[in-house]
């Protein structure tokens, strides 16, 4: 499974719905991630738990780490797959509104053959498999 930002943030900020998100992560083969995720992760849990970035990016590493994750590289085939997503499913042309970092979680679940494990009601509306 690839593992989007949105999930990392809601699972180490503790939100509500951690145990449910957890549980996939614990049950799937193999965990992927990619520098993109990392970094909204690192963003979007230092703005939740009002920590520094170095600490933020610690917490994150060790969680990736712990879960065994495997850190991809952005390829340019993902890169063309990523601007693929936003024509496709990308704020201002479809409901789902990807930005950025979605376009790029979503060309990496898909370049891997994988589902998409995430927060939120965007991905859904796509056609990646959910995890």
């Amino acid at each position: 499974m690839f593992v989007d930002a949105s999930a990392l943030v809601r699972i180490l900020a503790r939100e509500i719905d951690v145990p449910t998100l957890a549980d996939r992560l614990r049950e799937a083969e193999r965990v992927f991630t990619s520098p993109v995720a990392i970094y909204e992760a690192v963003l979007g849990l230092a703005r939740a738990r009002n920590m520094s970035i170095g600490d933020a990016e610690r917490v994150v590493a060790n969680f990736l780490s712990a879960a065994r994750a495997e850190i991809i590289p952005i390829s340019p085939e993902i890169g063309r797959d990523a601007i693929s997503a936003f024509d496709r499913f990308g704020r201002g042309r479809h409901p789902a509104r990807l930005n950025m970092g979605d376009c790029f979680a979503y060309a990496c679940a898909k370049t891997l053959a994988v589902p998409l494990l995430f927060k939120g009601d965007d991905f859904s509306q796509t056609d990646v498999a959910v995890a």
